[in-house]
């Protein structure tokens, strides 16, 4: 069940970025750079055998570092069962409108176990969507899911998953637009 759901994450995620390439949105330009901290759950899937609570902080490029809109971001999750995952991935910015924002993304990073839920291989792959609201100083509030899961390189692959609530500031004193 969690394997049919990445596969089927992968492809999603593959499919909204080709999608927004072919359009890429004006406001994204416009955005600077963020720092973006994030709470929520870790293993909300039914095969996820250790649920916790899970802390995030991730930067993401501004302008000076897109990509045909697409940005480039490392971070680092931390669960309450002493699980980290440290990352680096693309995100692309789909507007709907000035202030609805989705942004699929998709990354690789390192995983530690800690206490928490074995995923099978050191080397883990990142891959989901934000939703948020933009206010007008371009900071965000939003929802994420992102599902880990290593695609079946390691022993077993029995992937998880995170729903997180976020706040991110635009860095635009750093990364000016």
């Amino acid at each position: 069940m969690a394997k049919a759901f990445g596969v089927v994450a992968r492809i999603a995620a593959g499919v909204f970025i080709l999608t927004a390439l072919m359009r890429a949105p004006a406001c994204a330009a416009e955005d600077p750079g963020y720092v973006e901290l994030s709470g929520g759950a870790i293993g909300l899937l039914p095969a996820d055998r250790n649920k916790a609570g899970y802390f995030g902080l991730e930067f993401r490029g501004g302008p000076s570092l897109e990509w045909w809109h697409v940005r480039p971001s490392i971070g680092v999750g931390l669960t309450m069962d002493a699980t980290a995952y440290g990352y680096t991935a693309l995100n692309l910015d789909i507007f709907f409108g000035p202030r609805l924002v989705l942004t699929p993304s998709v990354g690789i990073g390192l995983y530690h176990t800690g206490s928490g839920q074995d995923l099978g291989s050191v080397l883990e792959f990142r891959n989901g969507a934000e939703l948020a609201w933009r206010f007008d100083d371009h900071s965000r509030v939003g929802l994420g899911f992102h599902y880990l899961s290593n695609f079946g390189i390691g022993d077993t692959d029995p992937g998880t998953s995170t729903l997180t609530v976020f706040y991110a500031h635009p860095l635009g004193w750093i990364l000016p637009p």
